[in-house]
């Protein structure tokens, strides 16, 4: 699933590429993609890219006169920017990976893709982003809260910590896989409980949120959208690494799985050692 990083890095790569030419027209392949009906997608055919930005998880494309696409991309989508398309037919609904591509003037422009058979990508056209939502639940950024800001909001939800970070409603931008590193780097158990933490762990986890997010937003920017999936995966200490030597340490990841994901974390740096019991077979070792 795209992230706070990879999502600043499309919008990073779209006021690059994108801001100043217009949409020549825009075209909707899977109908269930798209939340909203008014203003209609044609609304943005003749219309500027202005700008692009990011809402937690969420890209948002800037045309002028006000009106913002924005995607969540959900667990398999993807944003595909294309220098030109391979044909000027339109795209043939339900047909292929692709949801909705936006045509611009200079024969570039972009497609909104999802794999898999679940389909979640979520696509809204509105005049103001608070419209959508997902959008409006939002907690304070992951990357911008301070110290302060940060512990209210984790102390605010009693919770195991993996699954709070997580919680979009408490912070913004922060998913399954940088959860794990930043646990990881703030050695915490990814099933420490948030309000038995202490002052020094959440100082430790704020300093870990914002190292490992920023690291990864400034290895992201200016990577085209193709390289960026590549370069989160070259980054990783923990995540999707089960089974491999932890780099600060030698020990072995482990993991631990549930019904449609896992987490991965090191015994010795986040666990004294002790290893996770699936919580499938038996109750979890805190």
């Amino acid at each position: 699933m795209p992230e706070l990083p990879e999502v600043e890095a499309l919008a990073g790569y779209l006021r690059e590429r994108a801001v100043g030419r217009r949409v020549e027209r825009v075209e909707i392949a899977a109908i269930s993609a798209l939340k909203t009906y008014d203003p209609p997608p044609s609304a943005m055919a003749g219309r500027a890219v202005v700008g692009a930005g990011r809402h937690g998880k969420f890209l948002d494309v800037i045309f002028d006169g006000g009106l913002h696409l924005v995607v969540h991309l959900a667990r398999a989508g993807w944003l595909h920017y294309r220098e030109a398309f391979p044909s000027t037919a339109p795209l043939r609904p339900g047909k292929g990976p692709i949801a909705l591509r936006v045509r611009l003037d200079d024969g570039s422009g972009f497609d909104l893709t999802e794999a898999g058979t679940q389909k979640k990508l979520a696509a809204y056209l509105v005049t103001d982003p608070a419209q959508v939502p997902g959008v409006a639940k939002l907690g304070p950024d992951a990357l911008a809260a301070d110290l302060p800001t940060f512990a209210e909001r984790l102390r605010s939800r009693r919770g195991q910590v993996k699954g709070v970070l997580t919680d979009q409603a408490v912070l913004a931008g922060v998913g399954n896989a940088y959860s794990d590193e930043i646990l990881h780097a703030a050695k915490l158990s990814p099933f420490a409980i948030t309000d038995r933490l202490g002052d020094d762990q959440l100082a430790a986890l704020h300093a870990a949120t914002r190292t490992v997010l920023g690291d990864a937003v400034r290895r992201s920017m200016g990577q085209r959208a193709a390289e960026l999936k590549g370069e989160k995966r070259s980054g990783l200490k923990v995540h999707a690494r089960t089974g491999l030597p932890c780099p600060v340490c030698g020990d072995i990841v482990r993991e631990v799985s549930f019904a449609d994901s896992s987490l991965q974390y090191c015994p010795t740096c986040q666990t004294g050692g002790k290893p996770l019991a699936d919580r499938r077979l038996s109750r979890l070792v805190r």
